[in-house]
C-alpha cells in the first residue's frame, strides 16, 4: 500500500501540472460538463444552495455548477497550485462572488459542521486513502437533509497487478471499489444512498481519447513548449491500454451515486 501523503500529494502535483493537461484535457473526469449537469440534476442542485466541491482542482466542476444551477460554491482542493488557479479562473469567469477555493484535506475538512446543502466530489473519493475517514467528513459538513453526489470509478471484477502503483492511483484506478462497496461506507457514514447511474461509456470515451492525446502528446508538447516526463508518459501509455481492456470485459466502470444525509 502506497502511503497516503504521497498520493495526495503526487494526486495534486500531477493535476496541477501541464502535462496531465495536454493529456487528459481540461475538465479531467470522464463526461466533462455534461456529466457534471446530470450529477447536479440527480442531486437536484439550485439557485442560492451552498456547495462544497471537494478536490476541485482547478474549479472546472465548481464553476459549471455555480452557472448552469446557480449555486454558491467552495472548492477545496489539496493541492496549492490548483487553489491559486482556479481562482484565477473563477475571477476571469466573473464568478468570484460566487464561487472560492481554499486548501484543505478531504480527511480533514476545513469547514464548519453542518454548512452546506450540498457536497459533490468527481473522480477523487477513490483516490483518497481513507475513505472511511473522508465519508465521514462528508457527512459532518452537510446539514441534516442535504445531499451528497459522487461520480467514480468502480472496480467489479479483478484488475491486473500493473495497475497497483502510484500512476494507476493517480488515475483513480488501482484503489477504485464495487459500487456496493461505496455504497456500504457512505452508509456507515449516516447516508441513505437514493440513486446509482452507471455511465462507462463516458470513461471509455475518456479513455480512448486519452490513448489518441497519449500518441501525438510528444509533437504537441514539442509545440506548445511543455516538458514531458518520459518515463510517465510510457507508463500512462500501459495504463491506457490496460484500463482499455478492463472497461470492455467490464470490470471497471463509472457510476453517478447521490445520497442524503437524514434529518
Amino acid at each position: 500500500m502506497i502511503a497516503g501523503v504521497a498520493v495526495k500529494s503526487c494526486c495534486a502535483d500531477l493535476y496541477a501540472s501541464d502535462w496531465a493537461r495536454l493529456v487528459l484535457g481540461e475538465s479531467l473526469h470522464p463526461g466533462g460538463a455534461p456529466l457534471t449537469k446530470r450529477l447536479g440534476q440527480l442531486m437536484k442542485l439550485g439557485p442560492g444552495m451552498r456547495v462544497l466541491d471537494v478536490a476541485a482542482g482547478r474549479g472546472f466542476s465548481a464553476l459549471h455548477v455555480a452557472r448552469e444551477f446557480g449555486c454558491r460554491v467552495l472548492g477545496i482542493d489539496y493541492g496549492a497550485v490548483n487553489v491559486a488557479a482556479a481562482a484565477l479562473e473563477a475571477r476571469a469567469a466573473g464568478l468570484d462572488g460566487r464561487v472560492a477555493f481554499a486548501g484543505g484535506d478531504a480527511e480533514r475538512l476545513p469547514c464548519a459542521d453542518g454548512r452546506f446543502d450540498a457536497v459533490m466530489c468527481e473522480c477523487a473519493f477513490c483516490t483518497f486513502p481513507d475513505k472511511t475517514a473522508a465519508a465521514a467528513e462528508l457527512a459532518r459538513v452537510l446539514r441534516p437533509g442535504a445531499v451528497l453526489g459522487l461520480a467514480d470509478l468502480v472496480r467489479r471484477g479483478r484488475l491486473p497487478r500493473d495497475m497497483d502503483d502510484l500512476l494507476a492511483w493517480i488515475a483513480c484506478i488501482a484503489d477504485a471499489r464495487p459500487p456496493a462497496e461505496y455504497a456500504g461506507q457512505l452508509t456507515v457514514a449516516g447516508f441513505e444512498v437514493t440513486a446509482l447511474e452507471d455511465h462507462d461509456q463516458a470513461l471509455a470515451d475518456l479513455v480512448g481519447d486519452m490513448r489518441l492525446r497519449l500518441m501525438g502528446a510528444q509533437v504537441a508538447a514539442h509545440l506548445s513548449g511543455v516538458e514531458l516526463p518520459g518515463a510517465e508518459l510510457a507508463r500512462a501509455r500501459e495504463l491506457a491500454r490496460a484500463a482499455e481492456r478492463a472497461i470492455a470485459d467490464g470490470s471497471l466502470g463509472y457510476v453517478l451515486i447521490v445520497a442524503r444525509k437524514p434529518y
